[in-house]
């Protein structure tokens, strides 16, 4: 195999900290403004610094959300995190971007701006499924709208550098660290360029950045510039040329021919009908510095072929004008960001954005347990900045009383974006930890009434749950542990969780524990003890699943198990309801309209809720997140599951709000709003057996008149008796308000049932209306 090499003069060689390598988060010796102490709250205003004593800030950060100093608020962990290493952190909550003075209040910083839209991005928190604007903002006091920018990540870093065109600008949290490459906008329905580009930032850190954060403040603090900081995991930025002494892997397109040659290599400057310009070697020639050899370029098919060094080789992604123009490229590119998501094994990606090169690092690597007891064991008020005065923050309400337990999921679900941010490693606490936050919420936080909301993190149950070989997990490149079925390597007993529960419920002043995360049922099931516990003592009538879809042919585009596994876990709930002298009921959430779902799909879930005697609540259709694997999908309408090419099979995408809609209908069946053209629908499909009386009918063959005419062949559950009756009013309003919160997490994009349920709360009064998606620029 012939290998085209070049030099380049003004690159370096990048030297990535190893996984082995990797500093402890609290190893560095604390900057001297550890003498200022630790603050009440971090400042928001030139009186509160006066207060502290400081003159000045060594870094600020710039939020989209109000100000809560509590642990689930990124901008109190990582505010936090910097004072514990000695800075003085300052914060600027929701600045006016109209008015550059609000980013100039606490003056200019030693070190950086470090700028996030939030806990949530700014684009899902303000418009659904469907564009519309939401009629609340959750993380904004008295939940207000129009308090935070569209894009606020690129709004934020501009403005800045219009006020400070000298100080380094460091973006990161969800919004940025789903950015870091090109990426499709459902908004603008576009592929845009890394937020790198577009809001002209120095660095980017993506994930849950403590590592990188506290790394790159040091090395600032001991007077690197941020240009020169390239070897930090977790971390993008900007080159002009790739590192000298790498291999590139050339991933930039797919369908390869049959002979594979050298590449012509784009950096290379040499004088035409020049001989002798590949090598089939990586070795320095004799007399030359090995610190500045030419790159070496292997073809993505050639690579297992190849003796590569993993220390000095990175992944060349399809550009930005190719996935701007080219669907399956996109799709492509997704699919290696993917591959390389484990922090162990992954290589560094680059992506060409017209001359400039976008060079993302390999993730950063997972906290330990005795770093996680430590980032949550801060000095934290726990409630809201008291500028805010009796305003109320509604995310805030929602976790007051909830624990943190843990950080990644490793389900790897399509439509879902946790996995990109978080990882798919498990991260957890120790028990002593959060039994110590549990005694702190009892003990300090106004209006605790003895119940704990929530026990949880991505999921209800993935605590302490790990690979059982640290080999096989530095190797795996799997993109599930669970799917297509539990890995023989995943640890898969609950017991450290049972014991947790337990341990909770015990302590003097707490009356319950609650579990409001969603419970990953298929792992659920392979620890029939852990069933008993949560079943018995922290399910409050009703407990939320995820099924998600019931049809094959969706499930695997979603990575999801199929619904065996559902009515396994079902039965085992019902055993212990009724060994606990409980009547409780389960909740399936569902999704309509993610890519691959045919609109039969959507008629047979409905016809699986009318045999369950279940009524959908709060339907949602598919959002399609940035970077998510679902969302490329959406885009390419190809499965990047599969190996790529130009001949791979189109898979269906309800992109059409018309057809959208209809899919949401079908999981709303009861509702006789939908009755029109869910008929029209059937007909079409030559299923009108649909359509009439009689206990095989979905819906009825005319509207009724007064509107509350029971759908055919249903008879609810438990109706007719007062107890039954009443035991589900009496957590009706619970789940509602969790159905709130769903509507503003990242990944709200599902629908729940509930069996028996009354008159739907909701609907769309204009679904049989036409109409077409607007863009948002």
């Amino acid at each position: 195999m012939s290998q085209r090499r070049h030099s380049s003069p003004t690159s370096s060689s990048s030297n990535i900290v190893s996984s082995d390598q990797t500093p402890e988060l609290f190893s560095h010796y604390p900057y001297w403004a550890e003498c200022f102490g630790t603050a009440p709250f971090l400042p928001m205003s030139r009186e509160e610094m006066d207060q502290l004593g400081w003159d000045s800030c060594d870094i600020i950060l710039v939020n989209g959300d109000a100000y809560v100093d509590h642990p689930s608020f990124g901008v109190a962990v990582v505010g936090r995190l910097l004072e514990s290493q000695g800075f003085r952190v300052g914060v600027i909550c929701q600045p006016d971007w109209n008015n550059p003075e609000e980013f100039m209040k606490l003056g200019k910083p030693n070190f950086y701006f470090g700028v996030s839209a939030g806990n949530m991005d700014s684009l899902i928190n303000k418009y659904t499924a469907d564009l519309k604007v939401r009629s609340e903002d959750a993380y904004t006091p008295n939940g207000e709208s129009d308090k935070r920018p569209d894009r606020a990540v690129i709004v934020y870093s501009q403005k800045i550098r219009e006020v400070y065109k000298d100080v380094p600008i460091v973006v990161g949290g969800i919004e940025a660290s789903l950015r870091r490459i090109a990426q499709y906008d459902y908004w603008s329905d576009q592929v845009r360029r890394s937020v790198l580009i577009d809001s002209g930032a120095d660095i980017l850190l993506y994930g849950n950045a403590e590592r990188a954060i506290v790394e790159l403040t040091h090395a600032m603090a001991n007077g690197r510039k941020v240009e020169d900081i390239t070897e930090l995991r977790g971390t993008a930025f900007v080159r002009q040329t790739p590192p000298s002494g790498w291999t590139e892997i050339d991933s930039s397109r797919i369908d390869w021919p049959g002979q594979i040659d050298a590449i012509p290599n784009p950096y290379e400057m040499k004088e035409a009908n020049t001989s002798d310009c590949a090598s089939n070697n990586n070795k320095a020639p004799e007399g030359e510095d090995p610190d500045v050899m030419p790159v070496r370029i292997v073809p993505m098919p050639l690579q297992r072929k190849t003796d590569l060094d993993p220390d000095t080789t990175y992944i060349r992604l399809p550009s930005f004008d190719k996935v701007r123009n080219d669907s399956a490229l996109y799709a492509h590119a997704s699919r290696v960001l993917h591959q390389e998501s484990n922090p162990y094994n992954a290589r560094p990606l680059m992506q060409k954005h017209g001359s400039q090169e976008v060079w993302v690092n390999p993730p950063p690597i997972p906290l330990e347990t005795d770093e996680m007891d430590s980032v949550f064991g801060f000095a934290y008020q726990r409630i809201p900045h008291p500028s805010y005065g009796e305003a109320r923050i509604p995310a805030y309400d929602m976790i007051r009383f909830s624990v943190n337990i843990m950080r990644g999921c490793f389900g790897g679900c399509t439509f879902c974006s946790i996995t990109e941010h978080e990882g798919r490693i498990i991260q957890s606490r120790s028990q002593e930890s959060i039994i110590h936050e549990i005694e702190e919420i009892r003990d300090k936080v106004p209006g605790f009434t003895g119940t704990i909301s929530d026990l949880g993190g991505p999921t209800a149950n993935m605590y302490r749950l790990n690979c059982k070989s640290e080999s096989i997990l530095k190797s795996c490149r799997r993109l599930s542990c669970v799917f297509p079925g539990i890995c023989k390597n995943l640890e898969t007993s609950h017991k450290h969780t049972t014991e947790l529960y337990r341990a909770a419920r015990a302590l003097p002043g707490v009356k319950r524990i609650a579990i409001a995360s969603g419970l990953r049922y298929d792992l659920a099931v392979e620890d029939p003890e852990y069933v008993r516990e949560l079943v018995t003592h922290h399910v409050g009538g009703l407990l939320k699943i995820a099924p998600e879809h019931t049809e094959k042919n969706v499930l695997t585009k979603m990575m999801k198990p199929g619904m065996g596994t559902y009515d396994n876990f079902k039965r085992m709930f019902d055993k212990f309801s009724k060994e606990a002298g409980k009547e409780q009921y389960l909740v399936p959430y569902f999704i309509a309209a993610h890519p691959g779902t045919e609109n039969s799909d959507m008629m047979n879930l409905a016809l699986w809720l009318k045999k369950q005697k279940m009524r959908v609540d709060q339907v949602q259709t598919f959002y399609p997140s940035p970077m998510s694997l679902a969302t490329a999908m959406y885009h390419s309408e190809r499965n990047p599951l599969q190996r790529m090419s130009y001949k791979t099979k189109k898979i269906t995408i309800p992109r059409d709000i018309n057809q959208r809609r209809l899919q949401k209908a079908f999981l709303r069946y009861h509702d006789e709003r939908n009755w029109p053209m869910l008929r029209e629908e059937l007909k079409q499909m030559g299923r009108s057996d649909l359509i009439g009386k009689g206990p095989n009918a979905l819906i009825p063959a005319e509207d009724a008149p007064s509107g509350r005419t029971p759908r055919p062949g249903y008879k609810a559950k438990g109706r007719g008796t007062s107890s039954g009756q009443g035991q589900k009013s009496g957590v009706k309003k619970s789940s509602g308000q969790k159905s709130r919160q769903g509507q503003n997490a990242p990944t709200g994009k599902k629908a729940n049932a509930r069996p028996g349920a009354s008159k739907p709360k909701t609907s769309n009064p204009n679904a049989a209306k036409p109409k077409r998606m607007r863009k948002l620029k």
